[in-house]
């Protein structure tokens, strides 16, 4: 919290030094501004009576499913935020009690600091509602930068492939002209990621077998598996992005990759939103040309979720039944993110 403002829990009664007193303005018309994933900018009018009396703005901060408890009933509960009088707008800033993504109530009292210590304070303001804002391409970056320390050596890959049940392409073939369609990505992964929920696109993986360099035959998706050839979806017409590094409270970590074909839908939004990796020279997924040829690598050390943004139609690859397991426990559906583990976290919320 900037303003020299401390986060701290009071009481409001006489015993915990906070009284009322009508005669100070009551905050009214209350305006949030300039929010961000961990931040936001709050003013509010006030009648000019006893303004000269304020010392200080007591800020009650919730998360929205809490604002029935708006009030200071516990004072050794850390929720409330008290913060000197300021010129407005002040900024709320701190990742210690902001999360991404997060829809927050807020209600504002003003104060008169007394000789003695105790407060005279205002009544409540109205109750409003906010939301924050996703991660920032400068978040995104710290957590691209953490990927990167874990990632490993290179390894050789050709295809990509998308496993799914029987069904599915079943479906795709009779419904959609045999072009599999983009969907919004899930909510797994970091709570403010920017392409959750937002973002369209097919999953794809390029991982391979250490021993064999080709995919694994177990798959937690399905039984039958999409294989296109990686030219077909990556290449120099197409954009790299950065979208996400997490874990799933489990030693291994993912990272979600964005290829668009440049120009498109897809490409616009993640230019505005992730972070752009140069498709030659990167950590992760790499696709050079040697004497003529395309060639692929992929990082050994992190588990790669590829979306690409664009449908793709199954005469570019070919369907068939894997011969291994389907392993469920090691899909990522909606998959919650880790938030104790230091490797995938960074200081803003999870």
């Amino acid at each position: 919290m900037c303003c020299d403002s401390d986060y701290v829990a009071r009481n409001k009664s006489q015993d915990s030094g906070i009284a009322e007193m009508e005669e100070l303005p009551v905050p009214h018309n209350i305006k949030i501004s300039n929010i961000t994933c961990d931040s936001f900018k709050i003013s509010w009018e006030m009648d000019s009576k006893s303004k000269d009396r304020i010392t200080h703005y007591f800020i009650d901060l919730n998360k929205k499913e809490n604002k029935n408890s708006n009030k200071f009933k516990h004072k050794d509960v850390p929720t409330k935020l008290v913060a000197k009088a300021v010129p407005l707008p002040m900024t709320v800033r701190g990742h210690w009690f902001l999360s991404p993504r997060t829809e927050y109530t807020v209600a504002v009292q003003t104060a008169s600091k007394q000789v003695d210590g105790d407060y005279v304070v205002s009544e409540w303001s109205e109750i409003i509602e906010f939301c924050t804002a996703d991660y920032s391409k400068v978040h995104l970056t710290q957590l691209l930068e953490k990927a990167e320390v874990i990632a490993g050596r290179m390894l050789k890959f050709s295809v990509f492939y998308r496993n799914q049940h029987k069904e599915y392409f079943d479906y795709v073939r009779e419904h959609h002209g045999n072009a599999m369609q983009p969907s919004v990505k899930d909510n797994s992964g970091s709570h403010g990621s920017p392409i959750s929920g937002k973002l369209e696109g097919i999953f794809f993986s390029c991982s391979t077998e250490f021993n064999t360099g080709k995919p694994p035959q177990d798959s937690p998706y399905g039984r039958y598996r999409f294989e296109i050839a990686a030219e077909k979806l990556f290449n120099p017409n197409t954009n790299l992005y950065f979208g996400d590094f997490y874990c799933m409270y489990t030693a291994y970590h993912y990272v979600i990759l964005v290829i668009a074909p440049v120009g498109s839908p897809g490409d616009e939004f993640c230019k505005q939103r992730l972070p752009q990796l140069n498709s030659k020279d990167n950590k992760f997924l790499t696709c050079t040309e040697e004497d003529g040829v395309l060639v692929y690598h992929h990082a050994q050390d992190v588990i790669l979720e590829v979306i690409y943004t664009d449908p793709v139609n199954l005469s570019l690859g070919t369907v068939a039944e894997i011969t291994g397991h389907q392993l469920m426990s090691l899909s990522t559906a909606n998959a919650k993110k880790d938030p104790s583990c230091k490797t995938c976290n960074i200081s803003v919320g999870r």
